[in-house]
């Protein structure tokens, strides 16, 4: 049987030493290494053991009874949550580490939060039981309160692993009691004294397998107490039927992309059914045409990698994480083989920032090395102005770019710095409108129009088109759909990139002798940015939930600073000494808000951050004047249209053209 676990955390919860435990204990490493130390065997990269933190998501292999696992380690810091994400889609079973003295923390509900999204089954392991400070029963009231009521804690005395024959968890009657509460039937069985405990074992896996259960264990990694008996449990709790699709057609998924010291593009992917073999062909559609394309190309070589060391194969099955090369295309979220299509993900870059380099540098040297970064970080989503020669990256926070700087240097000897961390807005409409666009200098001509609707929240640019095929084919109605989202298309207020809009393709024409190359381009990028125009627009900013922790002499103090800060918060709950204040606000205020929280706390306060998407910006006319966005200066995203007249084109205004428009504008 085949495995993929994946261990999360909040930032030093243990994470990294509870792998080399894990990894140790199965034979799959023979030292341990300590993240201290820097000789963690995940925590590979130069920059990961300088800083003592987790980058890169890395993966091991481990034999345990009859099962293949592949392990993943993730990032536990929030800058590096796309990249943490981007490896959840590809796990069977996750593993949340607390630490027991500091309980859940902000990144831990990211975490969760993302794991039910994606519906991975999870266990959660209580680090450093032996720690000072440590209090049983407060961790699962909190686990209880702020995660789930359905976690039941496991004590390691309730596992037997002492003889190879006699390995057991005891099914005792609290835990029979919680599976019972699950299901009516075995509810009723257990009122009558019924009791079999094969049927309570195979009723946990199944509840824990569909996440209406989940299993909590304690224990410490650096000391190895607790580790034998959890792996025991998960071993015997945790089930997949890989085997099950070894004969379909391969299908997978690709989760990380890297380039290696020869700048050889490898492809890391989970095979989800099938088998895939050296110099096969497969296929994709890939995230980075935004199209309906089909990609083949063949596999050079597959490589299986435990840390970063890794063996040829010659075929792979389904249930494996691999390594291929010969992709040239394809990207984190990329669906391959029968599968199409793209993961959505939750995690976006809430700043950006300018780079910064030697001016004897060449912008379009240092913007490709840029790009390799990218390939690896879809999220980077680096932004080059020709006009300005100027490079700007998009970031989750500080530390992000003091990373960047240092791949920058360490793997393409170039020095830069980056300017001030700027927020990412966006921009939204509030009322339908009909966008016209129309393309038509000498021997060209297109013409599109879209109704343009506002979208729920966070729910980024949707295309249907209902379009006759008389007025224009299928093949035209593809392209319009591509020319939709090759681009971020800006918003009139500040220029940033439009979300959270509808765009449905009504009506449209093309040229049986004239229409050519990027016409419809032209037309649908008009047709977008006249809606815009006429429509009501809105500013769009991005906000944390956050979870401030305080002593209760503070609490005056920070529900005066919240309010500063245009957040908003629910009721204060207060526990003994502490009080915890649960709310909302903008990034742009409360990025640098922890440092404050240290300094009036004198460090007994803390505040943790979690990613909320966007809503409305709360100081938009500032924003506004500070950007200074000139709409009809920017001649790359005009609204104006070409018609054509004597032989030549000429531009209309976006408020005249609805008037000159060939098509009925219903």
């Amino acid at each position: 049987m085949k495995k993929t676990i994946g261990i999360l955390a909040h930032v030093d919860a243990g994470k990294t030493t509870f792998c080399e435990q894990v990894l140790y204990l199965t034979k799959s490493i023979r030292n341990k290494g300590r993240v201290d130390h820097k000789n963690s065997f995940l925590d590979n990269h130069e920059i990961e053991k300088e800083r003592g933190i987790t980058v890169f998501s890395e993966q091991a292999i481990f034999n345990l009874n009859d099962s293949t696992y592949y392990l993943i380690d993730t990032p536990g810091h929030i800058d590096f949550s796309c990249e943490m994400e981007r490896s959840i889609n590809v796990m069977d079973y996750a593993v949340i580490i607390l630490s027991g003295v500091e309980g859940i923390q902000g990144h831990t509900k990211t975490v969760w939060n993302l794991l039910e999204k994606n519906n991975v089954p999870t266990f959660i392991f209580i680090n450093k039981m032996d720690r000072a400070g440590y209090d049983k029963e407060r961790i699962i009231k909190d686990i209880h309160r702020e995660l789930s009521k359905d976690i039941f804690f496991i004590a390691k005395e309730d596992i037997d692993i002492t003889h190879d024959n006699g390995k057991y968890i005891n099914f005792n009657e609290e835990l029979i009691e919680f599976i019972s509460e699950q299901d009516e039937e075995l509810l009723e069985k257990y009122l009558n004294g019924e009791y079999d405990n094969n049927i309570y074992e195979k009723e946990l896996k199944e509840l824990i397998k569909d996440r209406r259960a989940f299993l909590a264990f304690g224990g410490s990694a650096l000391n190895n107490e607790g580790i034998e008996e959890f792996l025991y449990a998960i071993d015997k709790l945790s089930i997949t039927n890989y085997d099950e699709y070894e004969n379909e057609k391969f299908s997978g998924v690709v989760y990380k992309v890297r380039y290696d010291s020869n700048n050889t593009r490898n492809t890391f992917i989970k095979c989800i059914k099938g088998s895939l073999k050296v110099k096969d062909e497969i296929s994709y559609i890939s995230n980075k045409s935004n199209d309906d394309e089909i990609i083949e190309e063949k596999v050079n070589n597959i490589k299986i990698y435990n840390g970063n060391k890794f063996k040829p194969v010659d075929i792979i099955k389904a249930g494996d994480i691999f390594t291929l090369t010969g992709l040239s295309n394809a990207i984190p979220g990329d669906k391959i083989g029968e599968f199409k299509g793209k993961v959505n993900y939750l995690m976006v870059p809430t700043l950006k920032s300018k780079v910064l380099f030697d001016e004897t540098l060449n912008p379009k040297d240092v913007l490709k090395f840029f790009r390799i970064l990218e390939g690896e970080d879809p999220a980077l989503n680096v932004e080059y102005s020709e006009l300005l020669k100027e490079i700007q990256v998009h970031i989750m926070g500080k530390i992000q770019l003091e990373v960047l700087k240092e791949l920058m240097a360490s793997r393409f000897n170039i020095d830069v710095e980056f300017g001030p961390c700027k927020i990412l807005y966006k921009e939204t409409i509030n009322t339908e409108v009909i966008g016209s666009g129309h393309f038509e200098p000498l021997r060209h001509y297109a013409e599109v129009h879209f109704k343009i609707q506002p979208a729920e929240r966070n729910s980024k640019i949707t295309f249907e088109s209902k379009c006759h095929v008389d007025n224009l084919n299928i093949g035209h109605q593809n392209l319009i759909k591509t020319h939709v989202f090759e681009r971020n298309n800006k918003g009139i207020l500040t220029g940033s990139p439009i979300t959270d809009i509808k765009i449905t393709l009504i009506n449209g024409r093309a040229h049986l002798k004239h229409t050519c190359g990027g016409d419809f381009r032209e037309a649908t990028y008009r047709a977008i940015r006249q809606g815009l125009e006429k429509a009501e627009n809105i500013l769009l900013e991005p906000y944390y939930k956050f979870i401030l922790e305080i002593p209760l002499e503070y609490m005056g103090r920070a529900i005066a600073d919240i309010q500063k800060l245009s957040g908003e918060f629910y009721a204060p709950k207060t526990y003994e000494d502490k009080v915890i204040i649960e709310g909302r606000g903008p990034v742009s205020t409360f990025m640098d808000y922890y440092l404050e929280v240290i300094a009036y706390t004198k460090g007994k306060g803390s505040i943790n951050y979690i990613y909320d998407g966007y809503d409305i910006c709360h100081n938009t006319e500032e924003v506004i004047e500070e950007i200074s966005y000139d709409k009809n200066s920017d001649k790359e995203y005009t609204s104006n249209s070409v018609f054509c007249s004597h032989g030549a084109g000429y531009a209309v205004p976006w408020d005249e053209a609805d008037k000159k428009m060939h098509c009925i504008i219903e």
